[in-house]
């Protein structure tokens, strides 16, 4: 469309007195303009039903911080009642069809009605309503003299995708409680709902096992930050000048509330049976060698590889489930069971006796005994068992799910298993995002532009109908072998997490490249209102360019995963 038709119709829109098409992502499933403009002012009430106050609450500390007024929030519960200069939040009289997630949104110059089923949809309704309001409203300080509008309009909104994901990988570098609970908020801006927590890796152990106490005393340290970076591009050392860092089991708690208040859900990964270097440098017994191991080690003949022919390492992975699953009240448990090098297996009498023993044909088939044996224990501790793409060599565990990064989410659902989408092509923030490679921090390689991310589609090409239910969303993830530190994180991390949100939350049939850039356009305002480290359409600001750094090295040996 050319600029002389853009401003015609925006001229018409002006004369008509109808607002313009408000910027939200992701785009809701329906939206009307209507004429005039809710005027948000100091003595403007926040009313609730009592069910619904701490969303309400949540409404009222965001207004307050910028608008500089502190709104009261009434839990009166008068849905039915004829209201002036105040913003209705309530589950009376909602639209049941719109699930727990959904919520329609009514502005008027007289007043703002949110209604949900559920007090998800309240929160995601309340997301909306912060975006039709101006970008300052994100601001961390009061804006003098600013008019605070919303724009007449009617929503109705639910998402497509159940799961809306984003991973972060705190092994090869360790971000705070405070970096994760700040990345939450981040996500619950753009209504996702899971975060998976890549707890455990070859680099580092980062959860408190109390009967395994070693776990965290050697496996959460390193001499260094690793993979050629400088010592300098992170804080995370203790007094002894190590590498690293863990969280508690409160550390861990205190950041599921905190979740569960932005309603998102947390997916723990504690890799097994690869991957587990760190685990065996504190516990080499269970290796298939005996070591010697050390947190970082990769590649060689002393890959952190649990010994699947010891049933001791069942035990112990069964003492540390026992531990992990009560301080996740999600579903899924996530286990990873991806790059298993099998050649130690191969050689190792123990394994090689298991699969005798098992009437296996191969290691392939052994490492289905493992996802198999280790599936028993998730479900005995309440909890689902979700892996990589590779969790179906050698046949799938019963009840599991695959997070499909390399293929087999289309052949997991066609077999009755729920399946994530998050292909590398797509979904890993960790590629470059310019082929201008001189002015862009250090990635894994690849390159993965925003424009990419946003056309990806989640559902299998080829999928039949029927088998569609079973792919339950998608999952932006963020390795960060060259990421350490949050500033870093949040680069890469924005603006393609927006473009994301879009794909997992919008109607296909709504989704427009065009208009998500005009909208995002809108957006960076709202996110450097937050502070947050996005990259920008018009180049690298002056704090992303204090990140760049040499060309990356060549990828690691282990491949983009």
């Amino acid at each position: 469309m050319n600029t002389i038709i853009i401003a015609s119709l925006l001229t018409m829109i002006a004369a008509s007195g109808f607002a313009a098409v408000p910027a939200i992502i992701p785009a809701p499933q329906k939206m009307e303009l209507g004429k005039g403009s809710f005027l948000l002012t100091a003595k403007t009430r926040i009313v609730t039903d009592a069910a619904s106050r701490q969303t309400g609450e949540v409404l009222a500390a965001r207004l307050a911080q910028a608008a500089g007024s502190a709104f009261s929030v009434n839990p009166e519960g008068a849905a039915g009642a004829a209201i002036t200069n105040t913003m209705l939040l309530t589950t009376t009289d909602a639209i049941a069809d719109l699930g727990a997630e959904g919520y329609e949104l009514s502005a008027s110059p007289d007043a703002v009605v949110i209604r949900a089923p559920g007090q998800a949809g309240l929160f995601y309704g309340v997301q909306t309503l912060l975006q039709l309001l101006p970008p300052e409203i994100f601001s961390s300080n009061v804006v003098r003299g600013k008019e605070w509008e919303i724009p007449a309009v009617r929503i109705e909104d639910r998402p497509r995708f159940q799961w809306r994901g984003l991973m972060l990988d705190v092994s090869r570098h360790f971000f705070t409680v405070g970096e994760v609970e700040r990345l939450l908020d981040e996500m619950a801006l753009h209504k996702l709902n899971t975060f998976h927590w890549h707890l455990t890796d070859d680099q580092g152990w980062r959860i408190e096992i109390k009967k395994y106490p070693k776990l965290v005393q050697i496996g959460a340290w390193r001499p260094g930050t690793g993979f050629g970076l400088s010592p300098q591009a992170s804080t995370a050392y203790d007094t002894d000048g190590r590498y690293g860092g863990f969280y508690t089991q409160d550390d861990i708690r205190q950041v599921v509330k905190y979740a569960a208040a932005r309603h998102i859900t947390i997916v723990p990964e504690i890799e097994m049976p690869g991957h587990a270097s760190a685990a065996l440098a504190a516990y080499p017994e269970f290796s298939c060698t005996g070591g010697p191991f050390e947190p970082g080690m990769t590649g060689g003949v002393f890959h952190g590889i649990y010994c699947a022919g010891n049933d001791a390492t069942f035990k112990f992975l069964d003492d540390v489930l026992a531990e992990v699953a009560p301080l996740f009240p999600g579903k899924y448990i996530h286990i990873g069971g991806d790059e298993v090098p099998k050649n130690t297996w191969k050689d190792c009498p123990k394994c090689q006796a298991r699969i005798r023993a098992e009437g296996l044909k191969n290691e392939e088939e052994l490492q289905s005994y493992f996802i198999r044996r280790v599936e028993k224990l998730v479900k005995a501790h309440g909890h689902v068992l979700i892996g990589w793409s590779e969790i179906l060599q050698g046949g799938l565990a019963e009840n599991a799910a695959v997070m499909d990064w390399i293929g087999g989410g289309a052949q997991a659902a066609r077999s009755g298993h729920d399946a994530v989408m998050t292909p590398t092509s797509y979904c890993y923030l960790d590629s470059f995002q310019s082929t201008n490679r001189v002015n862009e921090p250090r990635a894994i390689g690849g390159f993965t532009p925003l424009k990419k991310v946003y056309s990806f589609e989640p559902i299998p090409v080829g999928l039949a109908p029927e088998f569609q239910p079973h792919i339950l969303g998608a999952q932006a993830n963020v390795w960060t072998e060259y990421i350490p530190n949050f500033s870093h994180a949040e680069y890469m991390i924005f603006p393609r997490a927006c473009a994301l949100a879009e794909v997992m939350w919008s109607p296909k049939e709504a989704r427009d490249w065009e208009d998500f850039t005009r909208h995002l356009a809108t957006h960076e305002q709202r996110l450097a209102q937050l502070g947050v480290n996005f990259r920008r359409n018009n180049g690298l600001n002056a704090a992303q360019k204090a990140l760049v750094e040499s060309p990356a090295p060549p990828s690691p040996a282990r491949g983009s995963r």
